[in-house]
């Protein structure tokens, strides 16, 4: 996974995730065989690029309007909302097609090695299938909403065309990518999905009613043997719920569609795409280098200064990009190189680098914690301001086990040649009023999270181009580029999440899970609950790749915690942590694979050194539990707790 992931950075690919694009282990690029696919796929990834433009004018223009002049626009969500859907299909159907999905292949490594290569033709297979089936059942849609209009009077069908065009273009490139194999393996694989499928259906339609296999078994077993194969995590998700609509006979298959639209149809998730463009654009400026060149020479002579200013870095850029992995790209781009040179040992930076992640999962403007709030119905603000102590007692720990275990260094060394002060300290002024301008709009209520984002990416622009002076028309372009095929792999993550929860949903596994937590909470006390929800997301952050596991369980867990006493932002805020503290452990944490990759080092060399980390972690997490307040202190001191 390491060296995929390397492979996909070196081809241009984009390192971030509350979603991130980590290739799946095919290549970077679609084969020589297919340069017509290719160049289809790079005009799809400019127009998307227009699309998020449009989509942040829409938005930051009816901000204008609203607030500054008194003329709110009634269409301006709705046409916003619209536009992401067209970002979501097509830009999840270019990062397919260049194979930077984000997927687990640990799991397939665990396989005998002549099965691995009909695994990864297999797992092609069964992403044309499900693209196939999402084809299908969006041209259902499309039918069904021809006559049909949104709320400002717009055709419905408008919005359910993308869905089409990019299922249709996934379908042909999963094809493209299961044939790209050994011909024998290629043709025998796909006769064997078939063969299996048409097995099933048959044992089902013409078996005994009281041996057919159940719709939530096959869903498990869809779900678990995808995910050995290391097929991307947003069709491990897609596939699961499929079988699962396929097989339960009150589903019609329109409701697939709809219910993977559902997922992203929300005004507020476009403060993804927002935040990551916003800090893409703010490290494209040498902000990332200047921030790290002032703290070499503000704590260079410190004992481990090294990984202790890896962890105040990881910290700053936590509060612009809102992308824990372009953040650990940003920063281990600079300081890695600079370990490097004054002859430090890569692999603790390294684990430094993923701990830091994991502290940094709660400082806002966090994905993770925006989808939380989403998914689970929480203020995001309230999460915003919740998250802020924790982090702060997260990285004082990290920070004090950093000095204890690091060495002084000659800071000469680390940059040789330096830049001049007054360009240092502007750059950090720069970015600390864009950090400033998120949190006070977010906490004040005087916009929404989508909103503030907005403005993030157009201070962002101005500041690039007024004060840095270092984007071009052409640079620009390539990042917001960048950001949309970012922003399609992590949203169409979300959408395709979402169709598994309406399938547990329908399977009743809320009530189940409701009564099971809340016998324990009854039984053991709340704080016993916290625990295992706590232990819950450890394990489906390494397992899900974190996103899903928040949309998951976030909206199961969070009422049953208000109903057992649990307040809601200090349960997000735990939660999220959790989630993280799974997604970048070995052996599994697909966070520490990319940051392994992005760093030049290897995840069984990191492993070792950050064991300390993740056991300080793991304790401060079972404080942060065990003391709410710790949580609720600054939520209380504005009022929204």
């Amino acid at each position: 996974m390491a060296a995929a992931a390397t492979e996909g950075l070196a081809h241009g690919s984009s390192p971030a995730a509350d979603l991130a694009s980590a290739p799946t282990g095919h290549g970077a690029a679609m084969p020589a065989a297919y340069p017509l696919l290719g160049r289809l796929c790079t005009v799809i990834e400019y127009f998307c690029a227009a699309v998020l433009a449009a989509d942040v004018a829409v938005v930051f223009v009816s901000v204008i309007l609203r607030y500054f002049l008194h003329s709110p626009v009634d269409w301006a969500e709705e046409i916003a909302r619209s536009l992401m859907a067209t970002l979501v299909f097509l830009g999840g159907a270019t990062v397919l097609t260049r194979r930077q999905h984000v997927g687990i292949e640990v799991f397939r490594g665990l396989l005998p090695r002549s099965w691995r290569e009909p695994a990864i033709q297999l797992g092609g297979w069964t992403v044309a299938g499900v693209s196939a089936a999402l084809l299908y059942s969006s041209a259902l849609l499309l039918e069904d909403s021809v006559n049909v209009t949104t709320p400002i009077g717009t055709p419905q069908w408008l919005n359910v065309l993308p869905v089409c065009v990019g299922a249709l273009f996934m379908t042909i490139a999963g094809i493209a990518n299961a044939v790209s194999g050994a011909t024998r393996t290629t043709w025998t694989t796909l006769a064997g999905a078939v063969a299996l499928c048409l097995a099933v259906s048959g044992w089902n339609a013409f078996g005994p009613e009281a041996l057919a296999i159940q719709p939530w078994l096959l869903l498990t077993v869809a779900f678990v043997a995808s995910l050995v194969m290391g097929i991307p995590i947003a069709f491990v998700l897609a596939l699961s719920s499929l079988v699962y609509f396929l097989a339960e006979p009150s589903l019609p298959m329109i409701i697939y569609s709809q219910q993977v639209m559902a997922g992203m149809d929300h005004f507020v998730l476009l403060a993804i795409p927002f935040f990551v463009l916003a800090g893409l654009i703010m490290e494209a400026n040498g902000m990332s280098s200047r921030l790290i060149e002032l703290l070499v020479r503000m704590f260079g002579r410190v004992r481990g200064s090294m990984n202790l200013i890896s962890i105040l870095a990881t910290a700053f850029f936590s509060g612009v990009s809102g992308s824990k992995l372009a953040d650990i790209a940003a920063v281990g781009g600079i300081v890695v190189p600079a370990v490097r040179r004054t002859k430090q040992d890569p692999n603790e930076t390294a684990a430094v680098l993923a701990a830091s992640a994991v502290m940094a999962e709660t400082i806002p403007p966090c994905v993770n914690l925006i989808i939380m709030g989403f998914v689970a119905n929480i203020s995001i603000g309230g999460l915003f301001l919740a998250g802020l102590v924790p982090a702060a007692v997260l990285a004082a720990g990290l920070c004090a086990l950093a000095i204890i275990f690091g060495r002084k260094i000659d800071p000469h060394q680390a940059f040789p040649q330096r830049m001049a002060l007054p360009k240092l300290l502007g750059g950090a002024l720069i970015a600390l009023i864009m950090v400033g301008m998120i949190g006070k709009g977010v906490t004040s209520g005087i916009a929404t999270s989508t909103e503030v984002s907005a403005f993030a990416v157009v201070y962002a622009l101005l500041a690039g181009g007024i004060a840095f002076r270092e984007l071009t028309p052409r640079s620009i372009v390539r990042l917001f580029v960048k950001s949309a095929s970012m922003a399609g792999g992590i949203l169409f993550i979300i959408a395709a999440a979402s169709s598994v929860a309406f399938a547990l949903t329908v399977q009743q596994l809320p009530m189940f899970l409701s009564d099971t937590m809340t016998t324990l909470a009854h039984e053991y006390g709340s704080v016993a609950f916290v625990l295992v929800s706590a232990a819950l997301m450890v394990v489906f952050g390494a397992i899900l790749e974190g996103a899903p596991a928040l949309i998951i369980f976030g909206p199961l867990l969070t009422p049953i915690a208000q109903q057992v006493g649990v307040n809601p932002l200090h349960f997000g805020t735990v939660v999220v942590i959790a989630m993280g503290l799974g997604l970048f452990a070995p052996p599994f944490g697909l966070g520490l694979f990319a940051t392994c990759a992005m760093t030049g080092t290897r995840v069984e060399q990191v492993a070792r050194p950050m064991i300390k980390y993740l056991v300080l972690l793991a304790i401060m997490l079972v404080v942060l539990i065990f003391v709410p307040a710790i949580s609720l202190w600054l939520p209380r001191m504005f009022n929204m707790a």
